[in-house]
């Protein structure tokens, strides 16, 4: 099982002035927790249902996740705390969690060498009678 991530403080503190507040309903599980909860779910890769129940219920994550993306708060946040800190020299991505499809590596239903039906059918018929017949006329004076 992956490590737990947590935000630190720091960013904690760069972050919570951005979120939105006052929202109707009824008490919200903890920003920090769901936000910690999101980004475990996005730097591990795991499935929303499958988030550790120390973030708080995994519906909520996804829910909160969600519903904010559509409103456009990640956009707004990610705007606002880029543009309150330095640019840092150097970025470094990491895809390795590209799935790749199975046939890429070759495996079974990749881009093998197949036999058209066409040539399968134009083909001699292949039978375990073939070979005695090939002996047998080999055999014959």
């Amino acid at each position: 099982m992956a490590r737990l991530f947590w935000l630190s403080d720091e960013a904690w503190a760069r972050i919570e002035p951005h979120l939105p507040h006052g929202q109707p309903g009824k008490p919200r599980v903890d920003d920090r927790r769901v936000i910690s909860g999101i980004l475990h779910v996005l730097k591990v890769g795991c499935r929303w249902q499958d988030t550790p129940a120390a973030y708080g219920p995994h519906t909520t994550i996804y829910n909160r996740y969600n519903r904010w993306s559509q409103r456009g708060v990640w956009q707004r946040l990610f705007a606002k705390v880029a543009a309150a800190g330095p640019v840092p020299d150097e970025l470094m991505l990491d895809a390795s969690h590209v799935k790749a499809h199975r046939s890429a590596s070759g495996g079974k239903g990749g881009p093998g060498a197949r036999p058209s039906a066409a040539r399968a059918a134009a083909s001699r018929a292949k039978s375990i009678a073939w070979p005695m017949v090939v002996a047998d006329r080999l055999r014959s004076p």
